[in-house]
């Protein structure tokens, strides 16, 4: 729960607001409960396979964590808008900010240029035949990957990025969900004036 609803919810607001989406598709854990929704698989790959097959015959598809509940309709429709560039896939990102390091068994190996480096989010958007080739692969190859988009790349695609805010963040541990609930304090209704 978040703010009083589902987490899911204030992501599908986002979604049914923006005039591209034509429909949407729920993919949840096996053995959660949802209208309409489809159930998802052991990773999160197999559950965009599981939806991607529900879904019908859509040449553009959008992927979204209900996990990131402050993605709006203005930052869905421009990756929607990006794809058109030629791309099979798009995603939300933000630029990193944080000096970042890599390291082996403790120690510092390098620094990383961070003016090149995105903190990769949701929504992505792929092209319908690329996302499918991406998920045509051995349920092990897709319980490893940490996205759908590194998929898409790693089979030759391309993939535009689309700036987003770091406010797009994931919800995973208490100290998010309340800095979540703060930050949708301005979408919550208002009580009516005394």
């Amino acid at each position: 729960m978040l703010a009083g609803r589902p987490m899911l919810e204030w992501s599908l607001d986002a979604l049914r607001a923006a005039p591209s989406v034509e429909r949407v598709v729920v993919a949840v854990p096996p053995g959660m409960r949802y209208p309409g929704a489809v159930t998802g698989g052991s990773s999160r790959s197999h559950s965009v396979r599981n939806a991607l097959a529900a879904e019908g015959d859509a040449e553009v598809v959008v992927v979204h964590d209900a996990a990131r509940p402050l993605v709006d309709a203005d930052l869905v429709e421009r990756c929607l808008d990006a794809l058109d560039g030629g791309a099979d896939a798009v995603i939300a990102a933000a630029p990193v900010t944080d000096t970042v390091k890599e390291a082996a068994d403790g120690i510092v190996v390098r620094t990383l240029d961070r003016s090149r480096l995105w903190a990769v989010q949701t929504p992505q958007v792929f092209r319908r035949a690329a996302l499918e080739d991406a998920l045509d692969q051995p349920d092990d190859v897709l319980a490893t990957a940490s996205d759908d988009a590194g998929l898409v790349e790693a089979r030759g695609g391309a993939v535009r990025v689309v700036e987003s805010s770091p406010r797009n963040f994931k919800v995973t541990t208490a100290t998010d969900l309340k800095l979540a609930e703060l930050l949708l304090a301005d979408r919550l209704p208002r009580p009516p004036a005394p």
